[in-house]
This record gives structure tokens, C-alpha cells and sequence, in this order.
């Protein structure tokens, strides 16, 4: 965390490329956002089968950021960037229509309905992912809690920016290709819970 974090970390205090590409050592066509990535199952495994995208994930959590380092060090995986903090920042400092592709998989789900207002799924974050997305990408979200897929679909059916791409129940209903398994999605499963995957597209 010490020494492998301040050179993967993205710096905000710095303006950012005009082309996200060149944040990358490696020689990336692509570049993703996946925030809050928990334990780093899914941000790994994109980055390990996709290396010529480049991502960029964000945790604000030292435990779940330490795991996912370890690995990006001892795998040298020159297509991941990194940032411990609010997501926020970072929406506010990429570029205008920069990105690719953003995810938001699995995250706190507030469930008490008087910390709905503490949802990271809000107008003003819509907007943030709409500035930064590329027109016609994609904005996906995965949740295991009724109200939360509830509140997203109605958030984003609000937002003038998004568009629900599912056109059957399977769009829904079944993850994306080449989804890996996370612990949270396999903790869902165990408790009797289903996993929802909603597509929506950067109009």
C-alpha cells in the first residue's frame, strides 16, 4: 500500500489525459470504470482477460484495496488504475465522454429506508456517469436487493441521459458475458437472494 498504491493511484490533483489511454502501461483500445469493486474479483478478472482494456477501479476500503493490489503487483497487470477514495472525485475529473464502459456491481445497498438517501444510485451520480460515458456505452448495475434494482430502474428511467436496454426477462435476469462469480454474489445466492443485471445506455 505504501510503495505499489501512490504509482497505480490515479492522481486528481493533476489534470487528467485528454485521451484515459494514456493513463495505462499497457497498450490499451479501451478503458472501464468499476466502482466500489469489493474483494477485486470481477475488476481482476476483466483486466486478466481483457488486456487490451484498461480499467479503472475504484475502493475506498484498505482491506479490499490491499487484496486487489496484491494481485495487480504480483500479476503485473499494467491495465489496471487504481484510486482509494470517493468516486465522486474521480467522475468529476475524467474527461467529457472518456469512457467506455462503467459498472457498479453489488454495492451497499443501504437497506433501511431511512439511509436510501445515502445510495451512491442518485440524479446528481447519474449525471456524473452520463458526463464521463461515451454517447451510446454502457452503464451497468448489479444488485441482489429488490428495492435497490427497484430505485436504480426508476432513477435512470428519470434521467434524461439513460436508456433500460433490456428487450426480454434473460437481459435481466442473466449476468453479462464473461462474468465471473463474486463473494458477495455467491453470499446473495446462499441466502436465498437472486442477483439482477440491468443494462442502461448512454443516450
Amino acid at each position: 500500500m505504501e510503495n505499489a498504491l501512490p504509482r497505480l493511484s490515479l492522481d486528481l490533483a493533476s489534470p487528467p489525459p485528454s485521451d484515459l489511454k494514456d493513463l495505462f502501461q499497457a497498450d490499451v483500445q479501451e478503458v472501464c470504470l468499476e466502482v466500489g469493486f469489493g474483494g477485486g474479483e470481477h475488476l481482476l478478472h476483466r483486466a486478466r482477460t481483457n488486456p487490451k482494456i484498461g480499467f479503472i477501479g475504484i475502493e475506498p476500503f484498505v482491506g479490499s484495496m490491499a487484496k486487489a493490489l496484491t494481485a495487480v503487483v504480483e500479476e503485473k497487470l499494467e491495465n489496471i488504475r487504481l484510486y482509494d477514495d470517493d468516486a465522486v472525485n474521480v467522475l468529476d475529473w475524467l474527461p467529457v465522454a472518456s469512457l467506455d464502459l462503467a459498472y457498479q456491481l453489488y454495492p451497499d445497498p443501504w437497506p433501511k429506508k431511512r439511509h436510501w438517501k445515502r445510495r451512491f444510485i442518485n440524479p446528481q451520480n447519474l449525471s456524473r456517469y452520463a458526463r464521463a460515458l461515451k454517447p451510446g456505452c454502457e452503464f451497468r448495475f448489479a444488485s441482489d436487493i429488490d428495492t435497490y434494482i427497484n430505485w436504480t430502474l426508476r432513477h435512470c428511467r428519470d434521467h434524461e441521459a439513460f436508456e433500460w436496454a433490456a428487450e426480454t426477462a434473460r437481459d435481466w435476469k442473466l449476468p453479462w458475458e464473461g462474468w465471473p462469480s463474486t463473494r458477495y454474489e455467491v453470499k446473495a445466492n446462499n441466502e436465498g437472494r437472486t442477483g439482477r443485471y440491468l443494462t442502461f445506455v448512454r443516450v
